[in-house]
């Protein structure tokens, strides 16, 4: 019996418009009607979540930026949270910076949504994304460069795959998550986080706060960011607009165009 369900947000539970279906919206009822327990499980930061979630949907726990956060949504409380040394942080905007890209070192949860810029080639992506967080964006000082952070975020071409590998492998002391980019849908997203920081672990840790068995999870996802999630949950659903490699390993659903996150509902009540 599953008693918890892990869904991804963007292009997952939400269509492509960034909005929530009345069929989703019911299934997030029926979990509710039914005692599951659902946590959104996303890359967004707090404020962005808060743009599509208020306390009246069926929200039990709200995991953010890639696993680095936990809220307990109905009662607003922070119950976990990460963050880089100093060290960390210090390290990862050299290699960063020695391999010229665009990226962004980002506050401490809760103001995570907050962030410092370095710019190189100034990508379309990397402009979009500084402009939807404009008030928050400010530039880079390395005489004053941040002594924590939550997360830096690099944006590559497309074309950049080889390139995010060798930034990888040269940052193996932090975690560094693979994700297509959610504004255009085609950029890679570099993300660092701590070296425990993923969706799966978060989860975990979450589940065993709960009480609750590996057996007795759900989860659904969309991209590769969410691919410790599904590797860890032993009932794992991915949307048919998951890329084809996901879609080779785990189960698929509809896409989220069309309730994928509904019909899994249905498969485990």
């Amino acid at each position: 019996m599953i008693k918890i369900f892990f869904s991804d947000l963007d292009r997952t539970l939400l269509t492509n418009k960034g909005t929530i279906s009345q069929v989703n919206l019911n299934a997030m009822r029926q979990l509710t009607d039914r005692g599951i327990k659902l946590v959104i499980a996303t890359g967004r930061n707090i404020l962005s979540a808060k743009k599509i979630f208020s306390k009246k949907h069926n929200v039990d726990f709200l995991m953010f930026s890639s696993g680095a956060g936990v809220i307990d949504w109905l009662n607003s409380e922070l119950i976990y949270e990460n963050y880089l040394s100093e060290e960390e942080t210090s390290r990862v905007i050299e290699i960063l910076k020695k391999h010229e890209v665009d990226f962004m070192v980002h506050d401490l949860i809760p103001q995570n949504h907050k962030f410092l810029y370095w710019v190189y080639h100034s990508l379309p992506d990397f402009k979009r994304r500084i402009a939807l967080y404009e008030k928050y964006a400010e530039p880079l000082s390395l005489e004053q460069p941040p002594r924590k952070a939550t997360q830096l975020l690099a944006i590559l071409s497309f074309e950049e795959q080889e390139k995010f590998k060798r930034i990888k492998d040269q940052l193996d002391f932090v975690k560094v998550i693979f994700t297509t980019s959610p504004l255009d849908h085609k950029s890679i997203w570099l993300e660092v986080f701590p070296k425990k920081v993923s969706k799966g672990y978060t989860a975990q840790w979450l589940c065993t706060k709960l009480k609750i068995g590996i057996e007795q999870v759900a989860c659904l996802g969309n991209d590769f960011n969410d691919l410790d999630m599904l590797n860890w949950s032993k009932n794992s659903y991915v949307v048919n607009n998951a890329p084809k490699d996901l879609k080779r390993k785990f189960n698929i659903v509809a896409s989220n165009e069309e309730n994928g996150f509904a019909e899994v509902v249905q498969r485990i009540l």
